[in-house]
């Protein structure tokens, strides 16, 4: 079976992308169980330039430790919100200062919106998944969610954005969705559909 090393030790998302993935005939792995230990340096200025360079990075090292039956699979996200110009965009993880707190982040986001009417509060999440097979191919994905940053945290699933992230279609909040419910509208869900026909031609 073939394997594929997510550029990533971030469980919770390791965990969406088994669950998309779920009937494909791959084995996803974290950096940490195949105990790679890099810290790619993300300092691209779009989500795509990000992805990509974590991708292959992963990727050169995998090479060069002689390994193979491989994917390597790289993705970089955010919150894109329209009334503050694309922020937080490519630094959502660190938003606030300190790279992964999402408390501090969620704190710093509503503060910046303060007093915003829910008409002016749209916003996206973006995911850009950049995938590199064993041979060097290379498929670049890139898709959106929209909803609207509610002024409280509601829900207690998901991370990150989640519990300001409320999409009107389903009048919920990303973090009181079921999994299914989000993968089923996600950024990253709609981008792993497309990687998931990639796959099918890789595999």
């Amino acid at each position: 079976m073939k394997k594929i090393i997510v550029a990533s030790n971030n469980d919770h998302k390791i965990k969406e992308i088994k669950q998309i993935l779920k009937d494909i005939d791959v084995e996803v792995k974290s950096l940490k169980d195949c105990n790679i230990d890099i810290d790619v340096v993300e300092d691209g200025k779009t989500f795509i330039e990000n992805s990509y360079k974590k991708a292959k990075e992963i990727y050169e090292h995998v090479k060069k430790d002689g390994l193979s039956d491989f994917l390597i699979m790289a993705d970089d996200s955010g919150l894109e919100v329209e009334y503050l110009n694309g922020e937080p965009g490519v630094y959502s993880a660190r938003y606030a200062g300190e790279h992964g707190n999402n408390k501090k982040n969620n704190e710093k986001l509503l503060e910046n919106l303060k007093g915003v009417p829910s008409e002016e509060r749209k916003a996206a999440f973006v995911c850009a998944i950049v995938l590199i097979d064993e041979n060097g191919k290379t498929v670049k994905v890139e898709e959106r969610a929209h909803g609207v940053i509610k002024e409280e945290l509601t829900g207690v699933e998901g991370f990150g954005y989640d519990p300001l992230f409320f999409v009107p279609e389903f009048n919920k909040t990303f973090a009181e969705m079921t999994a299914d419910e989000k993968n089923s509208i996600s950024h990253r869900g709609k981008a792993l559909e497309v990687i998931k026909k990639e796959l099918k031609n890789l595999i």
